[in-house]
């Protein structure tokens, strides 16, 4: 399927290093290590297991992420189509052998890591589009029967991880093909189809739901409807946010977080637990950060002349700034309670590997630029 010359280049070492998008690299060093404090933080400023976990995690992708780098772009198109069929098999996997925790059967035990194969799902449904859409006819684009494996290929492993369940990151799966869809040229009117078939179904979906997810849509509309229950969650980090005022209370010094008003303060609300502690300002810098990697990330599919390339670097760009904004939005109130988590800030380590697995790829277009992928 692949040769040697697929992961190496006549590219030299150095030429490869002088390659890397050092912006884009010390974006991510600086969101990583504001995360490493921010989880020292939500031990009440003890190194626990948490942040120790986190810490060792972030370490070990980052160099990850610099080491994937360096597979030629070439590598990444030969192997799209496995990678989406390997962590659909993971899917798969946690549907017949999977943990359960809370309820929820998401995770497989790897030995090395209890994975989370939908958020890797989110990156290799991207990369599979790409590759079919890359030297596709525009004219074929729009076929009817070129519509057909795109749609099996996004509602498959959606519909997994709906059963998990785990409607939020389904449903960002589920974005992230629209997204390459759309980039690569698809007609507006099937995505017209597509919403009002979504719409007509949504009463019997949602008949369908766990009763912890129907609370949550409730909860959304009205959380003081139920304050010490469902809507509990989100109240708790609206004040806490509010209390950060300009400036912030300090590090340490989160009182919503530090007298356990705030639950879950590690995982999906760690923006929160931020936002009280350095205030307005602190939440503008975390959200620059945010803006110079997605943009560094569009940049690299501005330069990289394989329209592989461009679909996936602009497609992984807006999924990333979608999971940005839904978390941000959920901890705001803006949006339902979802359990999508802030990117290398919240803690997990399926969602840190996904996302820095995401970042190499991209890098490997920005080293490899002038590369051919096929």
């Amino acid at each position: 399927m692949f040769t040697s010359g697929s992961i190496q280049s006549t590219l030299s070492f150095r030429e490869k290093v002088y390659s890397i998008d050092y912006i884009l690299v010390f974006s991510i060093l600086i969101l990583g290590i504001i995360s490493m404090f921010a989880m020292y933080s939500t031990g009440r400023g003890t190194y626990d297991y948490h942040t120790k976990s986190h810490i060792l995690r972030f370490v070990v992708f980052f160099f990850f992420f610099i080491a994937i780098s360096f597979f030629q772009s070439k590598f990444w198109y030969q192997t799209a189509t496995v990678i989406y069929i390997v962590f659909f098999l993971l899917l798969l996997g946690v549907k017949y052998f999977g943990l359960t925790s809370s309820g929820s059967q998401r995770w497989i035990n790897l030995y090395v890591i209890n994975l989370q194969p939908s958020e890797l799902m989110k990156i290799g449904l991207i990369m599979f589009l790409a590759k079919y859409y890359h030297r596709m006819p525009t004219t074929d684009v729009n076929k009817i029967k070129f519509l057909f494996l795109p749609i099996v290929v996004l509602i498959a492993p959606a519909l997994l991880v709906v059963t998990q369940p785990d409607l939020g990151t389904a449903l960002l799966i589920a974005a992230g093909g629209v997204i390459v869809a759309w980039l690569a040229g698809v007609r507006i009117k099937f995505f017209a189809y597509a919403s009002i078939i979504f719409l007509s179904l949504a009463p019997i979906a949602i008949s369908f739901l766990k009763p912890y997810q129907k609370a949550r849509i409730l909860t959304f509309f009205n959380p003081d409807k139920d304050p010490l229950g469902a809507g509990y969650q989100i109240i708790q980090s609206k004040i806490a946010i509010g209390s950060g005022g300009f400036f912030g209370k300090g590090f340490l010094n989160g009182s919503q977080s530090y007298l356990d008003f705030l639950p879950e303060k590690h995982t999906d609300f760690i923006f929160t637990l931020f936002s009280e502690e350095f205030g307005f300002f602190g939440s503008v810098f975390i959200l620059l950060l945010y803006y110079l990697i997605i943009s560094r990330i569009v940049k690299i599919g501005h330069i990289t002349r394989s329209n592989f390339g461009k679909l996936y670097c602009y497609s992984f760009a807006t999924a990333f700034f979608i999971y940005v904004v839904v978390n941000m939005g959920m901890v705001l109130g803006l949006l339902p309670i979802v359990g999508a988590p802030l990117p290398i800030m919240s803690y997990g380590g399926s969602s840190m590997l996904a996302i820095m697995f995401g970042l190499g790829v991209a890098m490997s277009f920005r080293i490899y630029k002038d590369s051919p992928v096929n």
